[in-house]
């Protein structure tokens, strides 16, 4: 990819491994990389573990630097990012006023860790695949649906596991709600159709970041 970019040859660095940011010149072109993870984006924080590599190549100056590096505070779509809603909080805990004084407790479920612990008979493995406070959900995928164990404080054995909605979805992401819900045609889109779309697609948050840069420094 950077070889394609600054028409040179790049070697690969001395460890076999690329840095998670960098920055390569030539004479047409400046071009910086660097990977970003939904987590640490937005306001609040995405609770979504998707790490992306972004690439900034300038062709006119040497600003690529200045987009991808410098630090910027960034307002985020205020409808995706709503109080006391399911994906937008940075926290596992939602309103008592809304649950009559019962405090849910809502927690990424990894069914791969709980299938292989229960296999190996990993009681305290098998505890922990229904997660703990402050855990990110895993990547969104196009190709399946993630789930979430949910109960209510003191009564675990209560609890259940059910999948996200496309609307979680869409928070998980930093898209404004219901943004994949109708096409351009004001046709209504299926839920099998968005959780592929969404799942395939970028962190809003992060694309907003560089956006923002690009626009700044133009």
């Amino acid at each position: 990819m950077l070889e394609s970019f600054t028409k040179s040859d790049i070697p690969m660095p001395a460890s076999g491994f690329w840095a998670k940011a960098g920055m390569v010149r030539r004479n047409d072109v400046d071009l910086c990389w660097c990977v970003l993870d939904a987590l640490y984006w937005g306001k609040p924080t995405l609770p979504q573990r998707r790490r992306r590599i972004f690439l900034v190549a300038d062709f006119r100056g040497k600003r690529a630097k200045e987009i991808l590096f410098k630090a910027r505070n960034l307002q985020s779509f205020p409808t995706s990012c709503g109080k006391d809603r399911l994906s937008s909080t940075s926290t596992s805990r939602i309103s008592t006023q809304k649950t009559r004084g019962k405090i849910p407790i809502v927690r990424p479920f990894q069914e791969r860790r709980m299938r292989s612990t229960a296999k190996d008979r990993n009681k305290t493995g098998f505890h922990g695949s229904f997660g703990r406070t402050h855990d990110p959900f895993p990547t969104l995928l196009a190709g399946s649906v993630n789930y979430f164990s949910f109960w209510y404080e003191g009564e675990e054995k209560e609890g259940f596991i059910r999948q996200l909605t496309p609307l979680e979805y869409e928070r998980l992401m930093g898209l404004p709600e219901g943004w994949t819900a109708v096409g351009n045609k004001e046709e209504v889109i299926s839920d099998y159709a968005r959780y592929k779309a969404i799942g395939n697609a970028i962190a809003v948050p992060c694309a907003e970041y560089i956006m923002a840069g690009i626009a700044e420094v133009l």
